[in-house]
């Protein structure tokens, strides 16, 4: 007995030690700005300052169409002006108040819901053109949605029913978009949030979907994002891996993809199913002898070009009952297609483990192809292909091969902290070349991770932790606890030079950069290599614009500062971080007296 506890202790005395190998060091911030600097920031949260109304916003999505940035909560949507710079709260030009009706509430308080989970939560706000945008709401748990101008923000229409196009309850995620003129939605289609769903409606042609309870589709999947590119729209979100079952509930994150022009099967097979449901694992790891992976997939971009290549970046964590971790991996979407196009994974019996499917027993037309192109040129639609593609499609959805990450490890990597990262949002245009990609992140603790990512070919992960943010502003916003402080979601206006934080009370405004912050001190301006700052000729250190080519000085790419002396005897020496001192930090062009204790160590 002594023996076996001996070689269980030197085991894992052994694969700590592997572990420590592989887990990656985290990069120490150039800045840090604390809650004294930002909580200065402006706050939306849902009512006026001074009004006590204990009405919570209950954030669920912002969106940016051109200069009006929509919030939408418990009951309404916000539509703020970004003309609109405000100094100390932000406020909605017009507001859409839609609450569920007494019977409604009455039948979810009868469903054994609480008071307070009987609200019309705005779950999707999706324009279907340019005047046009389509509204759904969890609606007491009786989800429905309507037709509102976008101008205006008034009710168009009547109500239709929201079921396979949001959730029922405001906890569970969703995506949708319009494509081609009908929406594609994914979520949970029912009151027991048993029967996850990827589906399209409206426009022509028959309503589709994912099989129903068919864990090899999906199994208790959290849908993220989903983007319309090329001939499909893809769908990201993180589920129960099915392939890996013998490890518990293991979490993988997955792109499906799915044809626009896919019209069901026949008659026989997949019938008002989808023909072209493909999907694979998006493979965030750091390599070595041990791979350190980053499974679970937390938010995701657009489509960006990054080095001319259409990219999408992601924030992935470790898994929930693992050591904390966070990665940021970017995956092109030419990868994204290789993998589509490579080998099957099947199980051939329910106890035997997961194989690739050999070559020759893939039949023609090659299944999750769209019909009228590539290898499926010959049929005009689905509903043609043969019985064997569609029934091999029907059980073999998934792909062998993980997609890999761009130069197959991350970006960055955050480790050494109690936190996970939550959300991104990428300014893939920084600079006044417009040549630098700019990441931030958001996390459980209200901290909002602003990272340079060196793109150049020759250093595709050489990434730099420019800022870490306190951006969570207790004093404004409802609560304290951790749910309170996590970033929910990051909107970029690049235009105004301003990132909004989503909280669940709140929504902070903050600008992309804080020049003013080094004030006169040359050393500590150009170590900062921050791409939206310059040390002016006048002798400060402010914001570069766009297209700002002279006049300034500034080092992104090393932040060599050997030549250039200390500033402590030109900085005030107070570190007191008061308002009138520093002056407005919602201001691009101001200048602030800041000592900067960071100068003594470049």
């Amino acid at each position: 007995m002594r023996l076996l506890l001996l070689w269980v202790c030197l085991m894992l005395l052994t694969g700590s030690r592997s572990l420590a190998v592989s887990f990656p060091e985290d990069d120490e911030p150039i800045n840090i700005v604390d809650y004294h600097y930002s909580r200065q920031y402006p706050v939306f949260r849902g009512r006026p300052s001074g009004n006590d109304s204990q009405h919570s916003l209950d954030f669920q999505l912002m969106l940016k169409i051109r200069d009006i940035l929509y919030i939408a909560g418990r009951d309404q949507v916000y539509s703020v002006n970004l003309n609109d710079v405000p100094k100390a709260e932000v406020t909605p030009s017009k507001k859409l108040t839609w609450r569920s009706g007494p019977a409604d509430r009455k039948n979810c308080a009868m469903k054994g819901k609480h008071k307070e989970e009987c609200h019309n939560f705005i779950k999707v706000f999706v324009p279907r053109n340019d005047e046009m945008v389509f509204v759904c709401g969890t609606n007491a748990f009786n989800p429905t949605c309507r037709y509102y101008r976008l101008n205006t923000l008034e009710s168009d229409g009547e109500e239709i029913s929201g079921l396979a196009r949001c959730p029922f309850d405001a906890r569970q995620t969703n995506v949708a978009l319009f494509a081609d003129g009908k929406l594609y939605s994914a979520t949970m289609a029912d009151f027991q949030a048993s029967d996850a769903v990827i589906y399209r409606s409206m426009g022509d042609g028959f309503a589709l979907r994912t099989i129903k309870y068919d864990s090899k589709w999906l199994k208790e999947p959290h849908f993220l994002h989903a983007i319309e590119y090329g001939n499909y729209v893809y769908f990201f979100f993180r589920e129960i891996a099915v392939e890996h079952n013998n490890l518990g509930k293991a979490v993988h994150s997955r792109v499906a993809r799915i044809c626009k022009n896919d019209m069901g099967g026949s008659q026989r097979v997949l019938e008002k199913h989808w023909t072209s449901f493909v999907k694979a694992r998006l493979n965030c790891s750091v390599p070595g002898d041990s791979f350190f992976y980053f499974d679970v997939l937390q938010s995701i971009t657009d489509v960006i070009e990054i080095n001319g290549i259409p990219t999408v970046v992601g924030v992935f964590t470790t898994q929930l009952n693992s050591i904390p971790g966070s990665a940021v991996c970017a995956f092109s979407m030419d990868d994204i297609e290789k993998v589509f196009k490579g080998r099957f994974k099947e199980q051939k019996t329910p106890d035997s483990v997961w194989t690739a499917v050999p070559e020759d027993k893939v039949p023609e037309p090659r299944p999750g192809c769209c019909a009228r192109h590539g290898l499926a040129e010959a049929y005009k639609t689905s509903t043609e292909f043969p019985d064997e593609t569609l029934a091999f499609i029907k059980s073999h959805p998934l792909m062998d091969f993980a997609v890999p990450s761009v130069a197959e490890e991350p970006w960055f990597t955050k480790t050494r902290v109690r936190y996970r990262l939550t959300a991104i949002a990428v300014d893939h245009s920084a600079g006044p070349y417009l040549n630098y990609s700019v990441i931030f992140v958001g996390s459980e603790a209200g901290i909002v991770l602003k990272i340079l990512a060196k793109t150049n070919p020759f250093s595709l992960n050489d990434s730099v932790l420019l800022e870490e943010i306190e951006t969570y502003n207790h004093a404004k916003c409802i609560g304290d606890s951790e749910e309170d402080r996590r970033v929910l979601a990051l909107q970029l206006d690049r235009d105004h030079h301003a990132l909004f934080v989503a909280f669940s009370s709140c929504v902070l405004r903050i600008p992309l950069s804080r020049c003013e912050r080094y004030g006169s001190c040359k050393k500590s301006c150009i170590a900062s290599r921050d791409p939206y700052c310059g040390w002016m000729n006048h002798g400060s250190c402010s914001r570069v614009m766009p297209g700002m080519f002279a006049g300034y000085e500034q080092d992104v790419e090393i932040g060599s500062t050997a030549h250039l002396g200390d500033c402590h005897d030109i900085l005030p020496t107070t570190t007191t971080p008061d308002y009138k001192i520093f002056g407005d930090p919602t201001s691009v062009g101001s200048v602030s007296f800041l000592r900067f204790d960071s100068c003594a160590h470049w």
